[in-house]
C-alpha cells in the first residue's frame, strides 16, 4: 500500500466528466521486422511479461473513507490484463488521418477507477505494414520523465530480443476502513510537522520573485490570467481531436546552433509559428500573444526511475502578435530565460509540496461546478494550451519484434485551453502530438499541416533553406486522400 502524493492526488481530483487527466501515446510499428510475422496474441504477450516492471500496469486505487486524505494504490488483487489490452482496426484506407481518428475516440473515454489506471489498444488495418499502438494512463500515474521511462520497460533494443518469461506478483489485500483511516491520520500527523518550514519557505520564495519582478534588470516569464482569448480558449466537452507532426531533429539542432538558443525555444517558436498561421486563417489571431504552460520536470537524479509526478511549471510567452519569426524566437527565448528565474525565485519543490495540503472532497467539487458551470468561458484565461516537451530515446525501440517508426504523444486538456501540444523526440525526429476538444478544434489536421511551413520559416531565418521555398502552406480539406502512416 502507498500513498498517492498531492501532485499525482490533484490529477484525479481535477478531472470531470469533460476533462479526462490521462495521457496517451500513439506509436506506428512497422510489423515486417516480426521474427515469424504480427498476430496480436504477441503483442498481448510481450506486454504481459513486462507487467512486472512497469507498476503503474499492476496497481489500482482504493480511496479513503469520507475522502479523509488522498487514496492509495496496491497491487490489483483482480487484475485482468483482457481488461486493459485490446484490438480494434481502423477505418479505410488506414492512413494517418483514420488513425489519429480512433486515437481520439480513445482519448474520448475516461478510464476506469476501479482498475489500474492503463489501457493498451492495438489498432489493426493501417497502410504499408503497419500497425498502431495507443496506450493511455492516467495523470496520476505518471509525468512525462517517468513516461519516457516506462518506454524503456516495455520495449527492447532489437527485433530478436530473448523473449522474457511473465513473472506473477503477489497482490495485496485490500485494506479494511479501520486500516485506511488509521494510515490516513498517521500520514497527516507526518505532513503537519512540515507546514511550518513550508510556510516560511514559500514566504522567502514570494518575496524574491517580488523583489526580481519589480527589479527593471531582471527578466521575467509571462504572467497567469494575462492570455487573449481564442476558439479554442472555452469551456470543453467529452470528445477529442487528434492529429500529428513530425520535424527532423538534427535540423532542429542546426538550428539551435546557428541562433544560438536551446531546442525548447525552437519548439516553442515552431509551435508559435503554427499556431499564429493557423488562427490568422480563421481570422481569430489575438493582438496579444499566446500564453503556453511548460510543464518542468523537478525530478533529482537520485529520484530517476520513481513513479508518479514530480512536475512544475512555466508560464512563457510565444510571441505570437509578431510577424517576424526571427523576433518571434528572440521574444521566446527571454521569456524562458525569465520564466526561468521566476521558476528559481519561488522554488522548484513549492508547487510539489503545496499539492499535499489539496483537500480531496473541496479540490474534487470545485473542479466540477467549474466545469459544469462553465466558468471558463466567464474569465480571461490562465493560459492559451499546455507545450510539453518530453525527450526521448535516440535509438530504434522494438515491441515484440515490431519497429517502432513514430511515437506521438498527447497530454490532457482543461477548462479554458482546449488544445494541448506534446513533443517527444525520437530517434532522428521529433514527433509532435496536437489533442483538442473535438467542437472547439474539429480542423485539428489544418493546425498540424501549420508545423512544416513554420519549422521551414525558421530554417529559413537560420540560413539552412532555399530562400525561395514557399512559406504557404498547403490548404488542409477534411475530403482529401489521407497520407501515408509512414510520411511525415
Amino acid at each position: 500500500m502507498e500513498r498517492l502524493s498531492g501532485m499525482d492526488a490533484t490529477f484525479l481530483y481535477l478531472e470531470t466528466p469533460a476533462g479526462h487527466m490521462h495521457v496517451a501515446m500513439v506509436g506506428i510499428y512497422d510489423i515486417s521486422t516480426m521474427v515469424d510475422g504480427y498476430s496480436f496474441e504477441k503483442f498481448r504477450t510481450h506486454i504481459e511479461s513486462r507487467l512486472q516492471a512497469v507498476p503503474p500496469f499492476r496497481r489500482r486505487l482504493v480511496e479513503v473513507p469520507f475522502q479523509f486524505h488522498h487514496p492509495v494504490w496496491i497491487e490489483d488483487p483482480d487484475f485482468d490484463l483482457d481488461n486493459h489490452v485490446r484490438r480494434i482496426t481502423a477505418p479505410a484506407p488506414g492512413g494517418r488521418r483514420e488513425l489519429g481518428q480512433v486515437a481520439a475516440e480513445i482519448a474520448s473515454v475516461p478510464l476506469d477507477r476501479s482498475r489500474p489506471l492503463w489501457e493498451a489498444w492495438v489498432i489493426e488495418g493501417l497502410k504499408q505494414d503497419r500497425v498502431g499502438f495507443v496506450v493511455k494512463v492516467h495523470h496520476a500515474a505518471i509525468d512525462g520523465a517517468s513516461g519516457a521511462e516506462i518506454m524503456t520497460a516495455l520495449y527492447d533494443l532489437s527485433p530478436d530480443a530473448e523473449p522474457i518469461e511473465a513473472v506473477d506478483t503477489p497482490p495485496d489485500r485490500v485494506p479494511n476502513e479501520f486500516e485506511l483511516l488509521s494510515y490516513a491520520t498517521f500520514s497527516k500527523l507526518r505532513r503537519a510537522r512540515d507546514v511550518v518550514p513550508l510556510i516560511s519557505r514559500t514566504i522567502r520564495s514570494v518575496t524574491h520573485l517580488v523583489s526580481n519582478i519589480i527589479d527593471p534588470a531582471m527578466k521575467h516569464g509571462g504572467v497567469p490570467l494575462s492570455a487573449p482569448r481564442t476558439p479554442f480558449n472555452q469551456s470543453i466537452g467529452p470528445h477529442r481531436s487528434v492529429a500529428f507532426a513530425r520535424i527532423s531533429l538534427p535540423e532542429t539542432k542546426a538550428v539551435k546552433t546557428a541562433l544560438d538558443v536551446k531546442i525548447n525555444d525552437v519548439v516553442l517558436e515552431v509551435c508559435s509559428g503554427t499556431l499564429r498561421r493557423y488562427l490568422l486563417e480563421h481570422d481569430a489571431l489575438p493582438d496579444e500573444p499566446l500564453l503556453a504552460v511548460c510543464p518542468v520536470s523537478v525530478r533529482v537524479e537520485e529520484e530517476m526511475g520513481t513513479q508518479g509526478n514530480m512536475v512544475s511549471a512555466m508560464f512563457a510567452s510565444l510571441a505570437t502578435n509578431v510577424d517576424s519569426a526571427e523576433e518571434r524566437l528572440e521574444i521566446i527565448r527571454q521569456s524562458t530565460e525569465g520564466a526561468k528565474e521566476d521558476h528559481n525565485a519561488i522554488g522548484a519543490r513549492t508547487l510539489t509540496d503545496w499539492a499535499e495540503w489539496a483537500a480531496p472532497r473541496t479540490f474534487g467539487l470545485a473542479a466540477r461546478l467549474y466545469s459544469s458551470m462553465h466558468l471558463a468561458n466567464q474569465h480571461r484565461p490562465i493560459h492559451n494550451l499546455v507545450i510539453s516537451n518530453v525527450p526521448g530515446p535516440p535509438f530504434p525501440l522494438y515491441l515484440a519484434g515490431a519497429e517502432l517508426v513514430a511515437a506521438y504523444p498527447m497530454g490532457p486538456i482543461m477548462d479554458g485551453a482546449g488544445l494541448n501540444i506534446t513533443v517527444l523526440s525520437y530517434r532522428d525526429h521529433i514527433d509532435i502530438g496536437f489533442l483538442a476538444d473535438a467542437d472547439l478544434v474539429p480542423d485539428i489536421w489544418e493546425v498540424a499541416a501549420q508545423v512544416a511551413p513554420a519549422f521551414e520559416e525558421l530554417k529559413q531565418v537560420a540560413g539552412l533553406n532555399d530562400p525561395t521555398i514557399t512559406k504557404a502552406a498547403a490548404p488542409v480539406t477534411q475530403t482529401s486522400q489521407a497520407p501515408s502512416v509512414e510520411s511525415n
